[in-house]
C-alpha cells in the first residue's frame, strides 16, 4: 500500500521516533544527584528551623563551602584568605539568618567584625553537627566519572565468575578495625 505522505515528510518523523527511543534507552536514574538534592534539602530544613527558633541545646554547625562557586557572596578579604574553601561555624553568635530554596545568608563575626555571607546550597562541601555526631559530605563527580563508574560496574557485574577458593582467599585477607579508637 503506498504511503499517503511524501518521503520528505515521513523521514523527519522516523528520525524523531528513533532519537526518542535512543534517549529512553540511554537514560538512567541519577541516584547520586537525587541523594545530593535530598541532603541539601535536609540542610535547608535544619537552617529554616534555626532561623525561626534558634539553635536548640548544644547543637552547632560546621559548614565548609567552595569559595569559588559563582553564587557565593563573601567579602573580598575572606576570598583572599580562603581562595578555595572556607569553614564557618554557626554556634554562639550569628545574625540575619535567611534561608531560601537556593541557599542561605547569614552575618557572622570575624574578629569583632560582622560580615554578611551568602552561601548557595550547591556550594556546600560538608555540613557537620558535632553535638550529635552528624555529618554530610558532598562529593563532586563529573559526568565522565559517573559514566566510567557505570561501565566498570557493568563489567564487574557477573559475580558468578568468582570461584569459591577466590572468595575464601579474599575473606582471609579481611581485617576488622574498631571505630572506638576514633571516638572521643
Amino acid at each position: 500500500m503506498p504511503c499517503p505522505l511524501p518521503f520528505a515528510e515521513v523521514l523527519p518523523m522516523l528520525l524523531k521516533d528513533a532519537s526518542s527511543r535512543d534517549e529512553n534507552m540511554s537514560r538512567s536514574i541519577n541516584y547520586g544527584n537525587m541523594m545530593h538534592n535530598a541532603m541539601r534539602h535536609l540542610i535547608q530544613q535544619v537552617l529554616e528551623d534555626v532561623a525561626r527558633d534558634g539553635l536548640p541545646g548544644q547543637h552547632h554547625f560546621f559548614i565548609t563551602f567552595d569559595t569559588q562557586h559563582p553564587e557565593v557572596e563573601i567579602a573580598d578579604w575572606l576570598t583572599e584568605r580562603y581562595p578555595e574553601e572556607m569553614t564557618i561555624v554557626i554556634q554562639h553568635w550569628f545574625d540575619n539568618l535567611v534561608v531560601t530554596d537556593d541557599g542561605f545568608s547569614i552575618t557572622l563575626n570575624f574578629g569583632n567584625n560582622p560580615e554578611p555571607l551568602y552561601i548557595p546550597f550547591d556550594a556546600i562541601k560538608t555540613f557537620v553537627d558535632p553535638s550529635v555526631e552528624f555529618g554530610l559530605r558532598f562529593e563532586s563527580h563529573d559526568e565522565e566519572d559517573e559514566e566510567t563508574l557505570a561501565e566498570t560496574l557493568e563489567e564487574d557485574a557477573p559475580m558468578e565468575d568468582i570461584s569459591a577458593s577466590e572468595k575464601n582467599d579474599a575473606s582471609n585477607d579481611a581485617e576488622v578495625v574498631s571505630l572506638d579508637s576514633f571516638r572521643k
